[in-house]
């Protein structure tokens, strides 16, 4: 699996009329050793809100890898699960895993004990099955998504898990997000 993904912007010339500035494959794929042919193609990422358009647009996804928007910010992104294979991590592992995606701190699953993968960030998520299926898993309960479902996922604790015993490519925008007060005292975060 490569994690090729074509990619194609638009800008504007000198006279200010529409035209691509770049078609081909995504330059940001993220592989981690510790989850065999799984792969993330950061597609494009905006630091601001609303986001500055400029004429030639530089490339967003370069530099370290961040599984999380800037503050402000939002980020697509395409990712392909193969089948399960992290159930069995400890809460050591599983650190790791989101130290490797950037995002250590969102990592739950030592407080929850409930998957590997579970996690939380202060974000609104729009997850789009493009193919296969998955199993979001919330702190009690789950659900099945399948090609064409779209899940709308509000700052949850959740994990993904690829039950099936083929890969999943799902599309996910992340917008920065900001939990309520009582929310946040709920999650005993202050």
């Amino acid at each position: 699996m490569s994690g090729t993904v074509r990619r194609v912007v638009t800008g504007h010339d000198a006279q200010g009329k529409a035209i691509v500035i770049s078609d081909g494959p995504a330059p940001y794929v993220h592989t981690i050793a510790m989850r065999p042919n799984y792969y993330s193609t950061d597609i494009f990422r905006t630091s601001q809100a609303p986001a500055q358009i400029v004429a030639l647009q530089e490339e967003t996804t370069l530099g370290p890898r961040r599984q999380l928007p800037t503050k402000n910010g939002s980020v697509l992104r395409i990712n392909h699960f193969p089948p399960d294979s992290t159930s069995s991590l400890n809460v050591t592992e599983s650190k790791a895993l989101f130290a490797a995606l950037g995002n250590e701190s969102g990592s739950t699953f030592g407080k929850t004990g409930r998957h590997p993968l579970m996690h939380r960030t202060q974000t609104i998520d729009y997850a789009i099955i493009l193919s296969g299926e998955i199993t979001m898993l919330l702190d009690d309960t789950e659900v099945l998504l399948k090609t064409g479902d779209i899940l709308v996922q509000c700052g949850t604790n959740h994990a993904w898990t690829n039950r099936s015993n083929a890969p999943c490519t799902v599309a996910f925008i992340l917008l920065d997000g900001q939990y309520d007060e009582d929310l946040q005292h709920m999650f005993g975060e202050h």
